[in-house]
Order: structure tokens, then C-alpha cells, then sequence
């Protein structure tokens, strides 16, 4: 047994058959760790997370494993294990935030949880009665974020999680974030340095669909991850 949560070698995606995305990517993550995954626009962030969520079909893996044992994106053990945010979701348009928890907390199997402190900590008190499609882009993303970290998956993925909120807001998420160690691990996409320096113990490099570097601890810098892209203007 390799402790891990979660272990993928060697997976591939595309769009067109034979123009890869992602290859040869290889992931190891473990229980209760946040981890950064960074990457300059077009290095595969978004497809991995997706490929991850069982939401995109040109793929190949040549090994999954959830706590050690085979797995698949679409199993049904390996779908309640996680919960996504993505970048932009435009699902659940005629529910309300309240209806849709409801409906989330039902769909993951547990009880429905009590995210009156997230909804505070967002300020979305004014709008949790309001369908999801009448909803800004930024408080869109917070029903989705409060949800998220209401459920407390074992596995949280994240993508691009501050695109779309406000200054506060996004303070705020970089503490659940920080501190989502206790109930499980985050990993989450970004192209924000300060979200990662901030909140992760261990980053990805990701370039060309490959993960190039990663750093640990100490080795977290702006320096380092912009070397590693080799692009300062970027970031």
C-alpha cells in the first residue's frame, strides 16, 4: 500500500485523436495535502481536471488507484469521492443555492450540512434564494465554492477557484483552502501565483500536458515557479 489518495501513471487526453493534450502525466496524491497545479495558458489544466471529473471522453490512463485500489473517473465510488469547481459552471439553472446543497448533499449520500458559516464568510447571504442562472459570475462561483467545502469531500478539485470574486471573498478562500488539510485534499489549478504561494504545501508544474517540476515546503517561491515556466511575464 502506498498511502497515496490518489494515483494516476501515465494518462493521456486529446481533443483530436493524436493531437495529446495531456501525456505521459503521472500524479500522486496524498491524504490531507493542498497541491498547486500551475501552468501558462494551454498547458492542461483545465482537460486534466475535466478528464478527472468523467467529463471528458479522449483519454487513456494506463493505471488508476483511489486509496490503493483500481479505480475509474466514472466509478461510482471514485464520483463520491469528489467534488469539482470549475472555472465557469453553468449547471443547475433553475435551482437556488439552497436547493441546489440540498440536492448535492443527497446526490454525495450525506446529510444535508450546515453552510451558514461559508455563506457568511462569502457574504451570499442576500442570494441564497436566488435561482443560480440570476446570479452574478462571482456569486455563481461562491454557491458552487460553498457547497464544495459544506460537503467535505475526500477529494476537492478546484479550477481556477478566485476567477470571478471579489477581494474578500477570495481572501477567504485562500484560508478554507489552507485549511481544508483537516477534512481531506485540495487540489486546485491556477495561473495566480499568489494562490499558490499562498495556500499550497506541495505545486505542479504543468507545460505542454506534461508536469515538468514540482516544488515542496521551502521550495515554494515565486522565483522558482516562474523559472520553471520560463515566462516572468505570465504570472
Amino acid at each position: 500500500m502506498s498511502g497515496n489518495i490518489l494515483e494516476l501513471q501515465n494518462l493521456r487526453a486529446w481533443y483530436s485523436e493524436g493531437q495529446n493534450v495531456l501525456s505521459d502525466f503521472s500524479l500522486q496524491l496524498r491524504p490531507h495535502e493542498v497541491v498547486g497545479l500551475i501552468g501558462l495558458n494551454g498547458a492542461g489544466k483545465t482537460t486534466f481536471l475535466k478528464t478527472l471529473s468523467g467529463l471528458h471522453e479522449g483519454f487513456r490512463c494506463d493505471s488508476v488507484r483511489l486509496n490503493g485500489r483500481p479505480a475509474s473517473f466514472r466509478d461510482k465510488g471514485f464520483k463520491l469521492s469528489r467534488y469539482t469547481v470549475f472555472a465557469e459552471d453553468n449547471s443547475f439553472q433553475y435551482f437556488t443555492f439552497r436547493e441546489y446543497l440540498s440536492y448535492a448533499a443527497a446526490a454525495y449520500k450525506k446529510e444535508l450540512p450546515d453552510a451558514d458559516r461559508l455563506v457568511r464568510g462569502f457574504h451570499f447571504e442576500d442570494y441564497t434564494g436566488t435561482l443560480l442562472k440570476d446570479l452574478s459570475t462571482g456569486n455563481k462561483k461562491k454557491a458552487f465554492l460553498i457547497t464544495a467545502f459544506a460537503l467535505k469531500p475526500e477529494l476537492l478539485l478546484l479550477d481556477e477557484p478566485v476567477n470571478g470574486l471579489d477581494f474578500q471573498s477570495t481572501e477567504y478562500l485562500y484560508r478554507l483552502i489552507a485549511g481544508y488539510k483537516d477534512h481531506g485534499t485540495v487540489l486546485f489549478s491556477s495561473h495566480i501565483l499568489e494562490s499558490i504561494t499562498l495556500t499550497a504545501g506541495r505545486v505542479l508544474v504543468l507545460e505542454d500536458g506534461k508536469v515538468r517540476r514540482s516544488f515542496e515546503g521551502s521550495q515554494i517561491s515565486a522565483e522558482n515557479i516562474r523559472e520553471a515556466l520560463h515566462d516572468e511575464n505570465e504570472l
